[in-house]
Order: structure tokens, then C-alpha cells, then sequence
């Protein structure tokens, strides 16, 4: 199957990208830019968790985002945690976590010593189920319970329904914390993601939209709360010519080589967008003709498109999403089922819930597909002649 007109004009460019090998989902899109960029910070000796890209990538994202401020961490981990600490979130509070999440979200909240409470999601975008969470609200309060925080998270690279969650949150006086981790870029109703809450956690990880190997970043209008959170994540030491230190903190801040890869990766962040958006548009149409096939989100513009995901009825197309998956796998080509629902994960055996269904759907019927802005003009096509040939078989020739 051809390749559309535009879709790898850069991929090919990337570095260590091999068209024989497996072809992952996301993998890092690095290039000569990057190169430069870290070459540069190297030669400059500042190598460690200090120096001028850290303070000039904290300062170009937050205005991406479009907040006051931004604190860089080395994992989006480490930034949800110093997000809830800064809210107030304390030991014995509960806080509204979506059941369909990366296991990061509900950490964060017990290392506090708080309590996950998850809620489920609405079924068309996998986003947090905004009614559902007005309703655990309203229930945990009559219960007695605190609840420090509800903690929305942007899947897959679409928002959250913030213009419902936000006057929630508001009336109740519940702090709300983004979990904009798979979201940087993406937007709501023209606002950037991140800055929906009173602070929004973004991930930088080696599969995120873009990326510093690892790393994270709180941004947030309360300059208070980052000036608390950089304290908190340089173990917390006091101005003072020797070590002193009055409280526990942590070993959380990134280092100025990582904030130099991100620099130059945020300078690219459009153009690594709008090439997920081409290979999502595309996975549309291959399966536009499809009965029961549809792809996650695809009706929303605002996404930076991380991932597409598609979900498959298998009772209207005769065939399952596990079967898709292993006629990849069968070609080297990497999938993967959307998140494991966190009620179901054995961690979390009896957690308190309210839930629909609509993420263990989610999770039984929907899969991930190759999303990633680094994937070269023969991975590309290998990825859409192998789904080509199963449609072909399963429900006959593609009219994409």
C-alpha cells in the first residue's frame, strides 16, 4: 500500500531508526537538532541537575503551555507527586484517580499515604467520565471522606472535558491536578493541555510525544506551589553555605543535558504532531469501511494524536483486536492493548470504585497501534500493508 503524500518527509532523518527491525509505537524521534543541542550543552560543562538549558526549558514550556511557571523533574512520576503535595493532598485523604490510567497516577497518590478512589470512563474517548466523577464526589463527601484532589488524566493525547470538570472541581472546592503526561501539544476548546488545573503534570518519557530520555515537568499559575515543588525536589536543602535541611525531600530535579534534548525536541513539537496526525487520519480511513471498527478520538482537532488506538467489535467485524495483534506480531510490528483498568490490577484488589464498564471495554476491545513521528517511509508502509492484508482476508479488499 502506498505511503500518503507528506507522511515521512521527516522520518527519514531520525537516527537509529533500522526498517528491517521490529517497528515500535512510539519510539523517540531524534535527530541531528537534538544532536546539537546536547553537543552544545556538553562543551558548556553544565552537566549536572543546573545550568542554563534547565532554566531556558522550564521558561519555553511554560509559555508553550501557557502558565506562569514550570518546575523540571526527572520523571512525570516524580512531577504528579510533588503536584499532589502541593495541592495539600496529606495521609488519609482520598483522591479521584481514573480507573483507566497508567499505574503512575495512583502511585503518586500513596506515596503521599493517601487513597486512589478510581472512577471509570467515558467510552468515546477513554477520557475520565465527567458526570460519573461528580457522582463519587458527591457520594465520598456524604461518607465523611476528605477529598484532596481529583486528578483528571488526558489519554492518549486528547483532553479531558475540562469545561464540565472544571466548575466542578470549583463549586466543591476540590483541587483538580492534570495528568497532562500523553498530552503536551493537545488542547481543549483552545486552551493548551496542562493548564486546566491548579497543576498540571507533563511527562517527558522515551515514548512521549517528545522527549529528554526521561523526565517531567510541573507548570502551574501558582508560583507559590512551583517554588515549594523545586525546593522539595533538590532534597529540600535550605539556603545555607553547608547541607541543611529542615524536612524530608527528594533527588527529583532533571539535569541540564536532558533539558538541553528537550529544547531542541520542543522546537520540532508542531511538525512531530502533525505527523502522528497524518498516520492517525490514515488508520481512519483503512478502517472507515470496517463494521465495528472505529478509531479512539479521531474527531478531535485538539489532539497531539500520542497514540491512535482502535477499537474493534468483534461481534459486528468477526475478528477480535487480539487477532489483529497477533497478525502483526507475526511481522515484527509492535501493538499493545490499552491501559490494564487499575481496579483490575491486583495491587489494587478492593479499592473503593464506581465504575460502568466502559474501561474494561476499553481494555478488551481497543489496541494501540504504531503512532510514532520517527517511523520511516518503509516502516510505514510495512505497518499499513500488513493491516491491508488482514482486511483483506478478514472482511475482504480495502477501499482506503
Amino acid at each position: 500500500m502506498p505511503v500518503p503524500d507528506g507522511l515521512v518527509d521527516a522520518a527519514d532523518s531520525a537516527l537509529g531508526q533500522d526498517p528491517s527491525g521490529t517497528v515500535h509505537l512510539s519510539p523517540p524521534d531524534i535527530g541531528p537538532l537534538e544532536e546539537s543541542y546536547l553537543v552544545a550543552a556538553l562543551r558548556s560543562g553544565w552537566v549536572a541537575p543546573v545550568g542554563p538549558d534547565l532554566q531556558a526549558f522550564e521558561h519555553d514550556v511554560a509559555e508553550r503551555v501557557g502558565t506562569e511557571g514550570a518546575v523540571a523533574v526527572n520523571s512525570g512520576t516524580a512531577a504528579l507527586h510533588l503536584a499532589l503535595l502541593g495541592v495539600g493532598v496529606g495521609p488519609g485523604d482520598v483522591v479521584i484517580v481514573p480507573t483507566l490510567t497508567f499505574v503512575a497516577t495512583a502511585n503518586a497518590v500513596r506515596y503521599i499515604g493517601a487513597r486512589p478512589v478510581f472512577v471509570d470512563c467515558d467510552p468515546r474517548t477513554g477520557n475520565v467520565d465527567v458526570g460519573l466523577a461528580a457522582d463519587l464526589l458527591r457520594r465520598l463527601r456524604a461518607q465523611g471522606e476528605r477529598v484532596g484532589a481529583i486528578v483528571p488524566v488526558d489519554m492518549f493525547g486528547s483532553c479531558a472535558d475540562y469545561r464540565s470538570l472544571v466548575p466542578i472541581c470549583a463549586d466543591a472546592e476540590v483541587p483538580l491536578v492534570e495528568d497532562a503526561a500523553e498530552a503536551l501539544g493537545a488542547g481543549h476548546g483552545g486552551q493548551p493541555a496542562g493548564s486546566f488545573g491548579r497543576v498540571g503534570a507533563l511527562s517527558f518519557n522515551g515514548n512521549k510525544i517528545m522527549t529528554t530520555s526521561g523526565g517531567g515537568m510541573l507548570v502551574s499559575d501558582d508560583t507559590a506551589l512551583l517554588a515549594r515543588a523545586r525546593h522539595l525536589a533538590t532534597q529540600a536543602r535550605e539556603p545555607a553555605r553547608h547541607y541543611e535541611h529542615r524536612e524530608m525531600g527528594y533527588n527529583y530535579r532533571l539535569s541540564n543535558l536532558l533539558a538541553a534534548l528537550g529544547r531542541a525536541q520542543l522546537v520540532r513539537l508542531d511538525g512531530m504532531i502533525a505527523r502522528r496526525r497524518q498516520l492517525r487520519d490514515h488508520y481512519a480511513k483503512l478502517f472507515a469501511p470496517v463494521p465495528g471498527v472505529g478509531v479512539l478520538g479521531v474527531e478531535d482537532d485538539e489532539s497531539n494524536c500520542w497514540l491512535t488506538v482502535v477499537t474493534v467489535e468483534h461481534e459486528q467485524c468477526g475478528w477480535r483486536a487480539d487477532d489483529l495483534a497477533a497478525h502483526l506480531a507475526e511481522r515484527d510490528i509492535e501493538t499493545r492493548p490499552v491501559w490494564k483498568p487499575m481496579h483490575l490490577q491486583p495491587m489494587n484488589a478492593g479499592a473503593q470504585s464506581l465504575l460502568t464498564g466502559a474501561a474494561e471495554h476499553l481494555f478488551t476491545h481497543g489496541l494501540t497501534l504504531p503512532s510514532g513521528s520517527a517511523l520511516t517511509e518503509p516502516q510505514i508502509t510495512r505497518v499499513f500493508a500488513a493491516i491491508d492484508e488482514f482486511l483483506r482476508v478478514r472482511t475482504g479488499p480495502s477501499t482506503a
